[in-house]
């Protein structure tokens, strides 16, 4: 029935782009015998980064599944992205594990990125080890990387390894549990006694883990303070305790690419990180019946109600939609039926497979805390959870940022719009950081992410994928228009030439509304000057020409009208004559009423390391920009809130980029629309004028 879930380890591995999390998940693949040589990202050959985008980049992209056993326990790995523009995919796989290891380079140390990532494993009380890695580059420094981590988040790092020796000296690590030597020679391990040059560090890095231990329990501490030394069993136990609670952070150093330390790394995820039993005590597994909007709550057994939670999408034009999940009690067996609850509908389990890279290893069934993907499910969604019909559970599904940065697209070839559209619907279930519409105002396709390279990746798999490709340019901006002080006009419509004629007149007043307010339409017709039945009829045309604009063609908000006086012609006068009425009214008041161009403001922060922070204000300001605030942020970092229009801000992930060599970050909302700079306003009526005239 599965694998025993207290032999189960569910990881991810976490860091900023380029500190090495492929190639250590490489190592850990082949350290547990799962492949015969160890592949490179240089090379594009290695398990978890296999999409085509990846492997041309040189960058992990999206979230990969990779399983070993070590050690008599089944090790489920998730090789996560680690650039701004991925990391909500980040967030996902992190909703799905117990544990993870978060690589900081020994070179470069703690990045925003990791600062953002560190923030979304304590959202989902993930306990971590960290991995030091390329402890044999140049300028690998052991100490700076600790002190960087400790300082960044406010941690206690504890390591359970130290170096011996860096850079091209680094040949192994002193195990600081075991007061033992490692060393490593052409692929092969020695253990020896702590050379001398290094039992001083030794002694004092053991003397602080021990320190660490006693405290994590009243009685250990009570016998440390007495002088008596602490059993291996009671540090060993102390270790686990402290790392799981949170207490302390385990560190472990090496080097990825020499296969350095990754056998300890392993040793420590199975002697460090819960079992799924061991994270279910620490946070319960909780959700709701949505029949009775109760809470509800699940153990990590095969006898509990079946939940199993989807936390993420593949599209394969091929093979259909592949859809990884982790059971989170009782068993799914290939063949059964489930229940999802947030969709109400019913799915029909086809074939299950582990998942290692892109290879599938079929599996009959899937017990508690471990993990699979199944081929082909009708309705499922990354976020979903599947359940027993009977005993229905919904959990909270991860909440995406909205995205960052928008583009008009157009098919490349004409009459592709329908492929364009099915190939992102597509993409989207794969990944729900995009956003897809179609603007009904600019009649645009629009297509949203978390950033230029984000969307360019996007639309190379619709190319891949699905064979259509398209055009990105910028979006037009939603301006509006509005009026800023009251005005009357008189509308007359008038054409009477031989047979039936037309006859509307109407006297309209207007006036501004507070932001917000949208329309209002006030009759104040008395005596029966206009009948009641063409009443209606100037209103829509009022509409209709709030729609068309009266500045630049934009739609006019937050306007009340007053239809206060008229005439009309028992013979002539109709709907559509009171209709064209009523809109030349709105157009003739108009420029009594100072009418005015909007734009929208948006609210965005910038979360950027504090080198950079003088440019980025600088660069705000630039773009009339209002910075409201600046506050520490995590990880060492500034961030800095303000309002910008959005005009200002359609290329800003680029720009962030550059400014910060690619380590600030950004998110961005609406906020409220603001009058044009008058300036401004005339080159968009201009516009605007030349784009009707090339029409």
């Amino acid at each position: 029935m599965g694998i025993n879930v207290e032999k189960i380890r569910n990881i991810a591995v976490i860091a900023h782009g380029g500190a090495g999390k492929t190639s250590l998940v490489e190592a850990m693949l082949f350290d547990a015998g799962v492949v015969e040589r160890m592949g490179n990202t240089g090379d594009g050959n290695t398990v978890t980064d296999f999409e085509a985008e990846e492997i041309e980049r040189k960058i992990s992209i999206s979230s990969a599944m990779a399983f070993c056993d070590w050690n008599g326990y089944r090790v489920n790995i998730i090789d996560t992205p680690g650039y701004i523009n991925f990391i909500e995919d980040t967030k996902c796989s992190l909703s799905a594990v117990d544990g993870t290891i978060v690589i900081v380079s020994a070179l470069s140390g703690v990045k925003a990125e990791t600062g953002k990532l560190w923030q979304f494993a304590d959202k989902y009380e993930i306990p971590r080890i960290v991995f030091i890695n390329k402890m044999d580059r140049e300028n690998a420094n052991f100490r700076n990387a600790i002190e960087g981590i400790e300082k960044a988040y406010g941690i206690t790092a504890i390591p359970l390894n130290i170096p011996i020796g860096a850079e091209d000296d680094f040949e192994g690590i002193i195990d600081i549990i075991k007061m033992k030597a490692v060393k490593f020679k052409d692929g092969k391990m020695s253990e020896t006694d702590i050379p001398d040059v290094f039992k001083g560090d030794a002694e004092e890095y053991r003397k602080k883990l021990v320190e660490k231990v006693a405290e994590s329990d009243d009685e250990l501490l009570e016998k440390y303070l007495e002088g008596v030394d602490l059993t291996d069993e009671e540090i060993n136990k102390g270790i686990k305790d402290g790392s799981i609670s949170g207490l302390f952070v385990p560190v472990i150093c090496g080097s990825a690419d020499k296969n350095i330390g990754v056998q300890q790394l392993l040793d420590t995820v199975l002697f460090c990180l819960p079992s799924p039993v061991e994270k279910a005590d620490k946070t319960p597994i909780k959700g709701k019946n949505p029949k009775t909007g109760e809470d509800e709550s699940r153990k990590p057994v095969a006898d509990d109600p079946l939940s199993v939670y989807v936390f993420k999408t593949i599209a394969d034009p091929f093979a259909g939609k592949l859809t990884l999940f982790r059971v989170l009690s009782g068993v799914l067996k290939s063949d059964s039926t489930v229940y999802n609850a947030g969709r109400d509908s019913k799915e029909k389990m086809g074939n299950m497979f582990y998942l290692l890279g892109k290879k599938q290893e079929p599996v009959k069934e899937v017990g508690p805390g471990d993990m699979a993907a199944v081929a082909k499910l009708k309705y499922a969604q990354t976020g979903d959870t599947l359940s027993d019909a009977g005993k229905p559970i919904i959990l909270e599904p991860v909440q995406f940022s909205e995205p960052m940065i928008s583009y008009a697209i157009d098919p490349k070839s004409r009459g592709d719009e329908e492929k364009v559209s099915t190939g992102l619907h597509r993409l989207l279930e794969e990944d729900p950081t995009l956003k897809f519409h179609r603007d009904t105002e600019t009649k645009e396709m629009i297509l949203g992410g978390m950033g230029q390279m984000h969307l360019e990746v996007t639309l190379q798999k619709l190319k891949r994928k699905f064979g259509v490709e398209v055009v990105m340019k910028s979006p037009k901006i939603p301006y509006r228009e509005t009026i800023k002080s009251s005005s009357s006009a008189q509308g007359k419509y008038k054409k009477q030439s031989g047979g039936r004629g037309q006859f509307g007149d109407c006297w309209v007043k207007i006036e501004p509304l507070p932001t917000g307010a949208g329309f209002e339409f006030v009759n104040q017709i008395v005596g029966g000057v206009i009948p009641r039945q063409y009443i209606p009829a100037v209103e829509k045309g009022i509409v209709e020409k709030m729609k068309d604009g009266l500045v630049a063609g934009y739609p006019v908000i937050d306007l009340r009208a007053t239809l206060y006086d008229g005439s009309y012609h028992s013979v002539d006068s109709s709907e559509m004559a009171f209709k064209i009425a009523g809109s030349m009214a709105l157009q003739k008041a108009a420029p009594g009423a100072k009418a005015v161009l909007l734009e929208p403001i948006v609210k965005i922060e910038v979360s950027t390391p504090e080198e950079f922070l003088g440019s980025v204000i600088g660069d705000l300001n630039s773009k009339r920009g209002k910075v409201q605030g600046v506050e520490s942020d995590a990880g060492g970092s500034q961030k800095i809130a303000a309002l910008v229009p959005m005009a200002e801000m359609l290329i800003y992930a680029n720009q962030l980029n550059s400014l910060t060599s690619g380590q600030g970050m950004y998110t961005m909302e609406s906020s409220h629309y603001e009058e044009v700079p008058a300036h401004i306003a005339q080159k968009i009526i201009d516009e605007k004028e030349k784009a009707k005239k090339d029409d």
